[in-house]
């Protein structure tokens, strides 16, 4: 059996987590800080802050924010759960728009969406394939939607406009306008999951690119003291003889990463060309390998500017139903390769349905789920695994069609 998604395990990243062990200091310390720095020189933004999740660090900054009851969140329906799950902890609702052919968020619904109750936008980079940032950003500007703005905290009045908080979970890799992700948003959040391109087991990292008036480096130590409780000294730096006293600020969250964690994602980071490389080596070699296929469609990879960071390979098969593409995937599943899909659109999540969202009023959300199956994209597989996994989704393919023709035949 092909595993879908195994982590990235090399000798260097068992060297790294051994060396923190044998420091003595495995909770937030130096190679916390260290990983912040890497992945700061990385995305080429300055301030970036480590947590224990994608869903704590998004949390937190709509609780920085001032969300509260009432106040509204943009969000795509199609996406994993936490985006939404994120906004209603911080006291927000979630407001969904459809996606568009990219599985991205339509920005042409977008403006449509706005209330003057809206205080955030999360585009999520689907697949690691980055959203269209420049027309967000154009939304985001215009008059009319600048004019119902109406801020509810501090911070929205000094941001003066919505909030563009980017769910950058799959595309710590992914470049827009030939530059890092990380830049065009006023906040973006990768994931360090077990299952991403770069991970710490559990982990996100928070990339702070807010404009003027906000100082970005005071914000990075604020951000910081509320992952720690508010507390005006982390554990490392009180363990230093004598440096005991503390104080408490704020009202803040018990989010940091340990040093244990991050020296996974040190190691790997360290080794990201080359783990990014390969990764882009085998989408390639499956868009080569599928695009005779009519019934194939391809996931965006690359356009002017802009290439995903090739953290998912979501093929789509032209006109199949819902219970066609489960036997499909029933089929390359008995073949030997695992496969996944990403994702069920969160207004057919049993919970979402309870706060009376419809997926009948995201017809591409759904249209592009029922056809998707993502297929494993990891740097140790061969190029001989890459070619049976492609062997046997097309195999699977005419087999289930076949059948399903000869039923139809009667």
């Amino acid at each position: 059996m092909i595993p879908f998604s195994p982590p990235y395990i090399s000798e260097k990243v068992i060297d790294e987590v051994v060396d923190s062990l044998n420091s003595g200091w495995i909770t937030t310390g130096p190679k916390v800080r260290l990983l912040e720095q890497e992945i700061a020189k990385y995305v080429d933004v300055p301030n970036v802050l480590c947590v224990n999740s994608w869903t704590s660090g998004a949390i937190m900054i709509l609780r920085w924010l001032g969300l509260k009851e009432g106040d509204e969140v943009i969000i795509p329906a199609y996406t994993y759960s936490a985006t939404a799950l994120a906004v209603i902890h911080a006291g927000g609702t979630p407001v969904m728009v459809d996606s568009g052919v990219d599985f991205n968020m339509d920005m042409n619904k977008v403006e449509q969406a706005i209330t003057p109750r809206t205080k955030a936008i999360i585009p999520v980079d689907f697949a690691g394939y980055p959203c269209d940032y420049d027309t967000l950003g154009k939304v985001l500007a215009k008059k009319e939607v600048l004019d119902i703005f109406q801020p509810s905290s501090e911070v929205q009045k000094k941001l003066g406009r919505i909030l563009n908080l980017s769910d950058a979970a799959h595309s710590l890799g992914g470049t827009y306008d030939g530059v890092a992700i990380g830049h065009k948003a006023d906040i973006s959040i990768f994931s360090l999951h077990a299952v991403k391109n770069i991970t710490t087991a559990e982990g996100g990292a928070i990339v702070i690119n807010m404009p003027a008036p906000f100082s970005n480096d005071e914000l990075y130590k604020s951000l910081r003291m509320m992952t720690l409780n508010c507390q005006t000294k982390d554990a490392f730096s009180k363990s230093k003889g004598g440096n005991w006293r503390y104080d408490i600020t704020g009202l803040g969250m018990k989010i940091n990463m340990a040093d244990v964690n991050a020296a996974i994602g040190l190691a790997q980071l360290r080794d990201y060309s080359k783990l990014l490389g390969r990764r882009k080596e085998i989408f390639n070699m499956y868009l080569e390998g599928l695009q005779k296929f009519d019934w194939a469609i391809a996931p965006p990879m690359k356009s002017e500017g802009i290439e995903s960071s090739g953290h998912l390979f979501p093929l789509r098969i032209k006109g199949v139903t819902e219970d066609q593409r489960d036997q499909i995937i029933d089929e390359i599943t008995k073949m030997g390769v695992s496969v996944n899909v990403h994702f069920i659109p969160l207004p057919m999540l049993s919970y979402f349905k309870g706060l009376q969202y419809d997926i009948n009023d995201y017809p591409m959300a759904y249209r592009n789920y029922v056809s998707e199956i993502s297929l494993p994209i990891y740097p140790q597989l061969s190029n001989k695994e890459v070619e049976f996994i492609i062997e046997s989704v097309c195999a699977s393919y005419v087999n289930c069609t076949q059948s399903l023709s000869k039923i139809a035949a009667g």
